[in-house]
């Protein structure tokens, strides 16, 4: 009994983060009952599938004979179309909070606005622009793969150890409706990312791991010292800060 339900467990979870960390719908709904707190150290898995769509995106623009820069500015479009731009949203409203609120409930309330100010969309077009430079020096769509499959996993990897560190920030949305997160789920979330790390080279794979321990560090004191806490917004953030790093030491270990 427990042989066959330890494997079905696991395909839930998978699923579960296809679902809800991207547009990827399965036939199945149901997952067994699972919430995102469990399942969160499949986050990477999510990771994986737009990795695929990305280089799928690319590979086939740089079939048709374009250049590094528009193949690397279709993939990019193929990864947002594939994730609904999820996690840009999170990075635009954690700019717009941070920088444009005073006190932390103001900060929390620009957070929910749905329209995005000078700070939101500065930071978009600064991610944007960084990932476009890092993934036009990659040496082909062999190279963009590897890439695209530690950048994407390696950032979502740190989902759960994000959500086990921060409080919910608030009683309500997204964070806190998705329940805690285990040191053991958190620990195989950032186990499984730092794996994907390993398509740089071992040199790579360290060089990312240090710079996204940095990051994860920086942004987690940020979190704390604005609004007291993490949220969905947060989490969305982390995964763009977390892919720009990455793709940052794939554009030297790659290119």
């Amino acid at each position: 009994m427990s042989g066959l339900s330890e494997p079905r467990r696991l395909l839930d979870d998978i699923g579960l983060c296809l679902v809800f960390f991207t547009r990827l719908r399965l036939p199945s709904g149901d997952f067994g009952g699972r919430g995102l707190a469990n399942a969160i150290w499949a986050a990477p898995f999510a990771g994986l599938a737009v990795a695929v769509i990305g280089a799928l995106a690319y590979a086939i623009a740089s079939g048709l004979g374009l250049a590094a820069g528009p193949a690397a500015a279709l993939m990019l479009a193929a990864t947002m179309l594939v994730t609904g731009c999820l996690h840009e949203d999170g990075l635009s409203d954690i700019a717009d909070g941070f920088g444009g609120g005073r006190t932390r409930e103001r900060k929390l309330e620009i957070m929910r606005d749905s329209r995005i100010g000078a700070y939101g969309a500065a930071a978009l077009g600064v991610s944007l622009l960084i990932r476009w430079s890092a993934l036009s020096e990659l040496a082909g769509p062999g190279h963009v793969f590897l890439a695209l499959l530690a950048a994407h996993a390696a950032s979502r990897g740190l989902f759960g150890a994000f959500m086990h560190l921060l409080p919910p920030a608030r009683t309500d949305g997204l964070s806190a409706n998705a329940g805690s997160v285990s040191a053991e789920t958190a620990g195989v979330g950032a186990a499984l990312g730092a794996v994907a790390l390993l398509t740089l080279g071992l040199g790579g794979a360290i060089a990312a791991i240090i710079l996204l321990g940095l990051m994860f560090a920086a942004f987690r004191a940020l979190c704390l010292s604005q609004i007291g806490g993490q949220t969905g917004d947060t989490i969305g953030a982390l995964q763009q800060f977390g892919e720009i790093a990455v793709l940052l030491v794939a554009s030297v270990c790659l290119s």
